[in-house]
């Protein structure tokens, strides 16, 4: 049975109390408030859900993740990150870039990015725990990403590319980052082959759980600014 959130708790359900089908569904209503989701990626689950459509709390199982140190850089990107066509920032405009994340894609109808999503993690993101990554060319951006840094774990959400690469490029750049800040796992949620190409792959629920409970309070050596 689905579980319904209250709004005056911030508790969830245990994460094996998730749904089969469809995957992961773990409960349902609440709130985006900053201290929710924070609750949320914390205890194992996110958020996803279109308009029109109760607030959904989901924890697949299998998790896909994408560990730093097993990420695949493949010798076209590489050489396209030698050429230096692209300029990589990270924080100089979450705004822009999730509003662009939530931008109409041909192959798909509507967006999971609501305004209320939007508005959520520009929250997060000026209390410090959201973050972007600007992919430019030519001192425009043409492509990228935005995430929660929580400890060592990085929480993937969207990406973009409006120039074929760029958001791959800002991808790899934000990978090796994070690997030099001690980072230990990008959760990256879902499968995709586009990120299977990168190295991501799937584990358990029950490791996912694992690595919240021994990374979420270790410290990192981020520098979003730098």
């Amino acid at each position: 049975m689905l579980t319904w959130l209250q709004r005056d708790t911030l508790d969830f359900p245990p994460l094996d109390k998730a749904l089969r089908e469809p995957n992961g569904l773990l409960a349902a209503g609440g709130d985006l408030s900053p201290a929710r989701l924070v609750a949320a990626y914390r205890h194992g689950c996110f958020p996803w859900y279109s308009q029109g459509q109760p607030l959904l709390w989901w924890s697949p199982d299998p998790r896909t993740v994408l560990f730093p140190d097993e990420f695949h850089l493949s010798r076209s990107l590489a050489k396209l990150i030698r050429q230096q066509r692209f300029t990589v920032s990270f924080d100089r405009d979450f705004a822009a870039i999730i509003q662009a994340c939530a931008a109409p894609r041909a192959y798909a109808d509507g967006t999971w990015i609501t305004k209320e999503m939007q508005n959520a993690y520009l929250h997060l993101h000026r209390q410090g725990i959201a973050h972007s990554v600007e992919v430019w060319e030519n001192g425009q951006l043409v492509g990228g990403l935005y995430g929660l840094a929580m400890g060592q774990l990085f929480f993937g959400e969207s990406m973009f590319s409006h120039t074929d690469n760029a958001s791959k490029v800002g991808f790899a750049t934000l990978v090796g980052k994070l690997r030099e800040w001690g980072f230990v796992l990008i959760d990256c949620q879902m499968p995709t082959q586009h990120l299977h190409s990168f190295g991501a792959r799937a584990i358990a629920r029950s490791e996912f759980a694992t690595y919240l409970q021994r990374h979420l309070d270790q410290p990192n050596n981020a520098d979003w600014l730098a």
